[in-house]
């Protein structure tokens, strides 16, 4: 019987039928999913999937085994639990679904830095989802795998369905984590970013624990020191931190310890929708390369990829490693940030395109997360809708938001880190009625900000938000840096500010209780 490094779990039913199929390489992979017919070629020798009907996460069939180890650690509030009896019913029937299926097993790497990093076996029934993992987290040098010994373990059966009434699950698609073992279940589902995210929520469980604050951000060094980017998806966390003149760290996950900076992984996870090769020339390269994996892309009649089509999907994406990014980080390390950046597209226009934030404002921002959907990015979404997701991850943080908030504070205190709100959503007036952000200015603001241009600039103390706005920057029209004066009518803007305040107000109170309650508000 095969045992893995903390548990007791038989996963020798997996690794029989991914026998002479382990840590295959990429070509491999990439060969094996055009002849099982599980995608195809593009034209720039991308694999294009689809994935059926998920095109996104699961988030409501995500489940934490509720056991004494995790019962007074986990917050409940934002996590399902399930049961250790139900979970061991689940391993069993998907070990017996696994059986005498060919399976697809790598062994990889969650984090750079090698005091807090992770081994993790994935074991796929896909070959492209083995090849979209390989893509993104971080290969182990070949010595390592002779003794590689995982710390996780995750099985990912798309084609198993899950019986909720014996596996205490809510349907028959299941994400299911036992922390304290490190195994986590994934069936009923396509989506590869299930698989990512399951390393993510564990990592999120354990380092915080070894005094390690782990960021869903991206992160970008240069000249005048690291930059931390947090953001939700579409806020352009992705599309700033890959800037030709900054190299990149990573785009999505990352770690902070006392050491400094570094990445969960070894990839990009980029969402494609109407992406160019003007605005992003980095992204757009990297995922037309061979060997890339594009999910749910439209191609064309000659298979070239059709960016701008969003008919099975907005949530469009690419997958590569890090090594299609001309002069990305090799180590996926940097030091102590200088600059944290808070990413949010208000489709409300009511938020300055940037903000100075005191490290109190910053902790209050980071533990709202807030960020607003527009019409055509969900079903049903047909008005601006805000979007608060705790510590910008809610549905990956298996902890209560102020024990990530707390230890945000104490490190953005204890390195003097300069800490920015960025707007990249719309200005005039709301979505539909004012315009978008141009990428040109924010790319501008940003630049600023991160040279030190801005560090002694003018600034004005918002009358509704109460942080600090900056009241000129060069080659920035001033007007711009005021949102009220872009809107025609004053008083519309006055009521769509106050309701925004409003909303951010009522998030706090339903905050964890030890959650520091002060207002965002100008006193």
């Amino acid at each position: 019987m095969l045992k893995l490094a903390s548990e007791a779990f038989d996963v020798k039913p997996f690794i029989d039928s991914a026998l002479g199929r382990a840590d295959q390489t990429e070509a491999e992979l990439l060969e094996a999913s055009v002849a099982r017919g599980e995608g195809r070629l593009t034209a720039t020798g991308a694999l294009s999937v689809e994935t059926g009907a998920h095109t996104g996460r699961s988030a409501a069939d995500k489940f934490i085994v509720r056991d004494a180890a995790t019962d007074a650690a986990v917050w409940w509030d934002n996590n399902k639990p399930m049961a250790p009896a139900a979970f061991e019913a689940l391993l069993a029937d998907m070990a017996a679904y696994a059986g005498g299926r060919a399976l697809f097993s790598q062994s990889l790497l969650a984090g750079a830095d090698p005091a807090h990093r992770i081994n993790v076996r994935v074991i796929c029934e896909y070959a492209w989802h083995a090849l979209f993992i390989r893509h993104l987290l971080i290969k182990p040098a070949a010595e390592m795998l002779a003794a590689f010994r995982p710390g996780l373990t995750i099985i990912d059966l798309p084609g198993f369905k899950a019986d909720p009434a014996r596996h205490g699950c809510r349907s028959e698609t299941v994400i299911a984590c036992d922390l304290t073992r490190g195994l986590v279940l994934i069936g009923g589902t396509s989506y590869a970013g299930e698989i990512k995210k399951s390393v993510f929520s564990y990592l999120n469980y354990t380092l915080p624990a070894k005094g390690v604050m782990p960021m869903h951000c991206s992160i970008n060094d240069g000249e005048h020191g690291p930059a931390v980017f947090f953001g939700l998806s579409g806020t352009g966390k992705t599309t700033l931190s890959a800037d030709p003149s900054r190299t990149l760290i990573g785009d999505d996950e990352h770690g902070w310890s006392a050491d400094g900076l570094f990445n969960f992984e070894g990839g990009c996870y980029a969402k494609t929708i109407r992406l160019s090769p003007e605005a992003e020339p980095q992204i757009y390269a990297a995922v037309n390369r061979f060997g890339a994996v594009l999910e749910n892309v439209p191609l064309d009649a000659r298979r070239r990829p059709d960016f701008d089509d969003a008919s099975r999907t907005e949530n469009t994406r690419g997958a590569y490693p890090l090594e299609f990014i001309p002069g990305a980080s090799r180590e996926g390390r940097a030091g102590h940030p200088r600059h944290i950046v808070m990413l949010t597209a208000d489709a409300f226009g009511v938020l300055p395109p940037i903000a100075r934030l005191s490290a109190e404002d910053a902790m209050r921002h980071f533990l709202c997360g807030y960020t607003a959907k527009v019409a055509g990015t969900e079903k049903g979404v047909s008005e601006p809708q805000a979007t608060f997701s705790a510590c910008f991850g809610g549905p990956f943080m298996p902890r209560p938001p102020a024990a990530y908030g707390a230890l945000l504070r104490d490190l953005i205190d204890r390195h003097g880190v300069a800490c920015w709100l960025l707007n990249t959503g719309w200005t005039g007036g709301r979505y539909g009625e004012g315009r978008r952000m141009p990428l040109a200015m924010t790319r501008a603001l940003l630049a600023a900000a991160l040279n030190g241009d801005l560090a002694d600039a003018p600034m004005r103390r918002d009358p509704v938000f109460g942080f600090a706005v900056p009241t000129a920057c060069p080659g920035v029209e001033a007007t711009i840096l005021d949102p009220r004066e872009t809107w025609a009518d004053k008083s519309a803007y006055d009521a769509q500010a106050a309701s925004l305040l409003a909303m951010f107000e009522e998030t706090f109170k339903r905050l964890d209780s030890s959650a520091p309650q002060t207002r965002l508000a100008a006193e």
